[in-house]
């Protein structure tokens, strides 16, 4: 799975925020589901998800993408958008 970076900004809420979702193994060998996520220029927050087949974390994670797209996420915002929020 290739890593899927999504962005929700919305200037009239002061909302800037990311999410990132990979699947990688683990120290231990084990598929796992990494996600991170936070407002657009912190380093916000990590949580590895650990599946029990590359399969299941493949499925966990088009899950969590399908979920964020529903939400109003998208892959790509306009550069202004991501200089207002980042530069402040």
């Amino acid at each position: 799975m290739i890593p899927v970076h999504l962005r929700k900004v919305d200037v009239e809420k002061n909302m800037a925020r990311f999410y990132h979702v990979d699947v990688a193994l683990n120290l231990f060998n084990e598929s796992a589901v990494l996600r991170s996520w936070g407002r657009i220029g912190t380093g916000g927050r990590m949580m590895m998800e650990t599946c029990a087949t590359a399969e299941e974390a493949e499925v966990v994670a088009s899950k969590t993408i399908r979920t964020k797209l529903r939400r109003g996420y998208r892959g790509r915002v306009s550069p202004e958008e991501c200089l207002l929020w980042v530069c402040g």
